[in-house]
């Protein structure tokens, strides 16, 4: 078995003010998103001024961040909001859903169609690719907070964690195999397949699916939240219920987007 780092999830203290590694993982994941984003609207013809880029990155780390709390209440925690609508303000206590903060970032993107009169799926299409970092750090952030931890093994990598509800025992360090594969594994895929002119929706439509499916994976060794356990067949956990529609959607988007392009090759 590994042992745990035990590093503080504290990264800064400023008198009464501490600056944790997770909402540290948040803003350096957006910040990061920016600077690759502005270097690619550098390149030619591609349609993105930088002031477009920062107010794009706005929106969206916008909608990520309420989407992803309101997601948590509803997704994995609504009878405990539903009985104390005041704890949807105590981020300090965590809470986040991707899958919420997924749908967040989707109005984000159409408030800013609206404003911009550019079209959703260019936009989706633009910035996907630099999610995946996003990802990343924040699930290095799960596991330096030692929580969302994964099954019992006897795999040599197995980790103990020190919470007492981990009963001590070692456990699959899912949230690291979550940042290896939606963060790391995912943004390679998408960064190389978008560096070429790709049919509308192709983009997004492959993180949909690569998303979906690394994330079904890992459920299968990470276990459910406590007050949700498994829903069905002793395996099916919310996070997979959640990834089923993505993969679907995702497919869809690829489908018709390649489908489109050869239509349009052969008017």
């Amino acid at each position: 078995m590994l042992p745990f780092p035990n590093i503080d999830p504290v990264a800064i203290h400023i008198g009464p003010l501490a600056i944790r590694w997770y909402g540290l993982s948040y803003l350096l994941g957006f910040v990061i998103a920016w600077w690759l984003l502005q270097r690619r609207a550098r390149q030619p013809r591609s349609g993105w001024p930088p002031q477009e880029v920062s107010d794009l990155i706005f929106y969206g780390a916008m909608g990520a961040v309420l989407g992803g709390r309101l997601g948590y209440m509803l997704f994995y925690n609504l009878p405990a909001y539903l009985e104390d609508p005041f704890a949807i303000l105590k981020v300090w206590q965590g809470g986040m859903s991707f899958h919420g903060g997924l749908i967040g970032i989707a109005v984000g993107l159409w408030l800013f169609a609206r404003k911009t009169g550019k079209r959703f799926i260019q936009m989706a299409d633009f910035l996907t690719p630099a999610g995946p970092v996003g990802l990343f750090l924040g699930r290095l952030a799960n596991f330096i907070n030692g929580e969302l931890w994964g099954a019992p093994t006897d795999q040599p990598w197995g980790v103990i964690f020190p919470d007492p509800r981990a009963g001590g025992v070692p456990r699959h360090p899912s949230q690291l195999y979550e940042a290896f594969l939606e963060g790391l594994v995912l943004f390679v895929i998408l960064w190389l397949f978008s560096r070429r002119p790709r049919p509308a929706g192709a983009v997004l439509g492959l993180f949909l699916v690569g998303y979906g499916s690394f994330r079904f994976l890992v459920e299968f060794v990470r276990v459910p939240d406590v007050q949700l356990g498994y829903l069905a067949f002793g395996w099916l956990t919310m996070g997979q219920v959640l990834c089923i529609p993505m993969i679907l959607i995702g497919g869809a988007l690829l489908l018709n987007a390649y489908r489109n392009r050869r239509l349009l090759a052969t008017s």
